[in-house]
Formats: C-alpha cells, structure tokens, sequence
C-alpha cells in the first residue's frame, strides 16, 4: 500500500490510471538504504531509478580533488537518475541518503518494458521529465547571473511556498552552501547580512522571515 502512495504521489506519474498504477507496483521494488550509503557512483551502468518515499537524497559530483557540489536534494515523491536509464545508460553523478530513507526502485530492462507496452505511462513520464528540465535550466541560470545572496533568498521562497513566513532548513549549512554553489564561509555571512538588513532572523535551522517583500526582491536581483 505504501509503495502505491509513494508512485500515485509522485509528479513523474500525475494522473495515472489505476491499472497503470497496479503495473508499475509490479514492477517498484522497496529499499530501504541507512544514511550515507552509496547508491551509485558517477559513470556506473544505470540499473534503474528511485522514487524518493521517505527521507532525503543528495545527488552530487566530486572534483578530481575530492570535493563535492551537489546538484539538488531530492525530496519524498521526487525522483532521481530516471534519465540515466535512456541515452547512453550511465549514472552521471554520484548519490546517497541524508538519512535512513524509504526508496521505491525501478529496475531499467522491466521499466522500459513497460513503457513500450504501456503508452500513457511513457506520456506521463515525458511530461514529469520536462519539469525536471525546466528546474534544471533555472538552476544553471541563477549560478550564472544571481550572486549567493539571491540564490539563498529564492531557495528560502521555494521552501516557504506562497504562504508560509517561516521556514526549517531540511538539510545541513553545509549541504545548502554545496547545494547553492558556494562555501560555508560565504553562506554564513550571506545569512548574517540579510539578518543584520531585518529581511529574515536565523534561530539554528529555523529562519524566519522579517521582510518578505526585500527577501523577494532579492531573490530577482542580477549581478550586476
């Protein structure tokens, strides 16, 4: 039954149809990895992908010295590495849970077997994955052309939604400065100056916001 919340949940399938539904819980199998275990490595052969059901997962590279940038963290109902099982078939980054997480796996040779007996699954797929995309060009635009103060402030919105003036950070300083493009350092006193600006007040994890509307402004700030 969990297994079917997660995948009807997931936005790579909105809409599904319920016996589309039944094949694919044929075909998801349930992990259930502790944190920081590798789940695959940049350049391995791509067996399939993940539905993220519980817990977090960070996807990253490492630089020929070793350091890590992550790419994103993918959250529950989102999915990762589904484009690696097309294209030349291998895993382009490395990824890992943050913490003990439940993941539904598509093998790739059963997934694919699916879609071209199951048209309407393939459409759905297309549509979720060019969602993705667009997320994806949106990053790439804002480390070029927005500085880490604007880059923080939108990933602060996102996180917020249109309501919320108050938010927990899911993951580390650390894991945010990688995920932004960053260093510690420079995060840090990007938080102190928009906390000593009144626009947000930092209490650990928890960042409240103080301006809403400079925090916004921000957020679409160019550098200059």
């Amino acid at each position: 039954m969990e297994t079917r919340l997660v995948i009807k949940k997931c936005p790579l399938f909105a809409g599904a149809a319920e016996e589309d539904l039944d094949r694919l819980c044929r075909v998801g199998r349930a992990r259930e990895p502790e944190k920081g275990e590798l789940l695959f490595s940049e350049g391995e052969e791509a067996e399939g992908f993940f539905i993220v059901g519980r817990g977090k997962v960070k996807v990253f590279k490492l630089s020929p010295e070793g350091k890590e940038r992550i790419l994103h963290i993918v959250h529950p109902f989102q999915t990762f590495a589904e484009a690696a099982i097309f294209g030349n078939g291998l895993y382009p980054a490395y990824a890992e849970p943050l913490e003990k997480s439940l993941l539904i796996f598509f093998p790739k040779n059963e997934f694919l077997t699916l879609l071209h007996e199951h048209s309407q699954i393939s459409i759905n797929m297309i549509a979720g994955l060019s969602r993705f995309l667009r997320q994806f060009t949106t990053q790439i635009e804002e480390l070029t052309f927005k500085d880490v103060p604007a880059r923080l402030a939108r990933y602060l919105l996102e996180l917020a939604g249109d309501e919320a003036d108050e938010v927990q950070l899911p993951i580390s300083k650390s894991q945010l400065a990688s995920n932004l493009g960053t260093v510690s350092e420079t995060l840090s006193r990007t938080f102190r100056k928009l906390a000593d600006d009144a626009i947000i007040e930092v209490r650990g994890k928890t960042i409240e916001f103080l301006d809403r509307d400079r925090l916004e402004d921000l957020s679409e700030k160019y550098r200059e």
